[in-house]
């Protein structure tokens, strides 16, 4: 396998590359929730039925993650990610002409398939051609993953209200573009994986700690998904305008993004990552249950808290994972499993809290459930020690 990285010029062209990639990985989800009236508006959509519009390119990203490195085998691993941006670029350019609930599912869903692959084989690709830079690196590709959320959700009630709601949802497609051009032109200079190494067909499916892992960043991620569908509905029923809806959707994955930036930078002090992830645990608890009990006090305060949990753990479920192994790929493909059971599991939790709240007419339940669920990562998290990440893969590393 080569270990070869880049010159440091390229390895810059290539930086910006994956983070500007990164940037156009949430706008197709995090732009429907401040414009979801103005949709109900024209077509018929139940909250249970719009809870789609999160859940199957969610649960794609899943699915997408568990065949990733085996199409990226027969396609190579630069191809793989233009395809996967072609995808993402045609998915989003369909929601300018979308006239029915199915089409705009349908571009969810090929949405979805484009993102899994490329959240499959980014951290292979970050791992290979930035090495002891890795965290660092993580960390700023996951906040520009949750940069594009922030802007896509503060900007499309804007574009929504000169242009449209189709306009606020299908104007992404410049920034695929974008993408589509800065990767042609870096992807030449990717230091990119073998395949000929025999533990790169090693299955993590049969280690306990692969599961809790993925059960890890699930809970992150259905905390981080159900917020993306659903705080600018709850913003709106609490009498917030539909701009000041996305505003507060905004202002949360702003604080996600700058939580992006500080806590695996923080982390990166010490190996062990557990009080880290404690405080962000109690950040979101608190968050979750100022919505529920107290959202007069300020939704803003709340979004701020949880924003700042939701933002750290989700590049610190990765980072973790990504701490049990040393070697790129295997480090790739043990974070593709974590990844593909937990956005599996994470998928069904928009659909749980469109479901609450057709039924209670609320979402006070929904947000006290994630609440609980940040509880249970903060146990789950008390296991991973360091000292003992050899111990769990000795099979692997043999």
């Amino acid at each position: 396998m080569s270990h070869i990285l880049s010159p440091r010029g390229n390895q810059l062209m290539i930086g910006v590359s994956l983070l500007l990639i990164g940037l156009n990985l949430r706008p197709i989800l995090a732009s429907v929730g401040p414009l979801l009236p103005s949709i109900q508006q024209d077509i018929s959509l139940s909250f249970a039925l719009a809870s789609m519009l999160t859940l199957l390119p969610v649960l794609a990203m899943g699915m997408g993650c568990f065949v990733g490195f085996k199409i990226a085998k027969g396609l190579g691993f630069a191809n793989t990610v233009t395809v996967s941006l072609l995808f993402l670029l045609i998915a989003t350019a369909m929601r300018f002409w979308v006239e029915t609930a199915n089409a705009l599912i349908c571009s969810a869903l090929l949405a979805g398939m484009g993102i899994a692959l490329i959240q499959t084989l980014m951290p292979t690709l970050i791992k290979q051609n930035f090495a002891d830079k890795t965290p660092l690196m993580m960390g700023l590709y996951v906040t520009a993953i949750m940069g594009g959320a922030a802007l896509a959700a503060s900007s499309a009630p804007f574009i929504a209200a000169d242009l449209g709601w189709r306009a606020g949802l299908g104007h992404w497609t410049w920034l695929a573009l974008a993408a589509i051009l800065l990767w042609i032109v870096s992807r030449k200079h990717l230091a990119l994986p073998s395949h000929t190494d025999k533990q790169a067909e090693y299955s993590f499916w049969r280690y306990r700690r692969s599961w809790l892992l993925a059960l890890f960043f699930a809970l992150g991620t259905s905390c981080y998904v159900c917020v993306l569908a659903w705080l600018a509905p709850y913003a709106i029923e609490l009498g917030y305008s539909q701009t000041q809806a996305g505003l507060a959707l905004g202002f949360l994955t702003s604080m996600e993004v700058i939580a992006g930036l500080v806590f695996p930078w923080l982390a990166s002090k010490s190996t062990d990552r557990r009080a880290i992830i404690a405080l962000l645990c109690l950040l979101q608890l608190i968050g979750f249950m100022g919505f529920a009990l107290a959202p007069q006090v300020s939704i803003f305060l709340w979004a701020a808290l949880a924003g700042l949990g939701i933002g750290g753990i989700f590049p610190l479920s990765l980072i973790v994972t990504m701490d049990h192994q040393q070697n790129p790929l295997l480090a790739g493909k043990l974070t593709a499993f974590v990844q593909g059971i937990g956005y599996s599991i994470a998928a069904i939790s928009p659909w749980i809290a469109g479901l609450i709240r057709d039924n209670f007419q609320s979402f006070n339940m929904a947000w006290l459930l994630l609440a609980a669920l940040s509880v249970i990562a903060y146990l789950l998290s008390r296991q991973f020690n360091p000292s003992g990440y050899a111990q769990h893969y000795r099979q692997v590393m043999a």
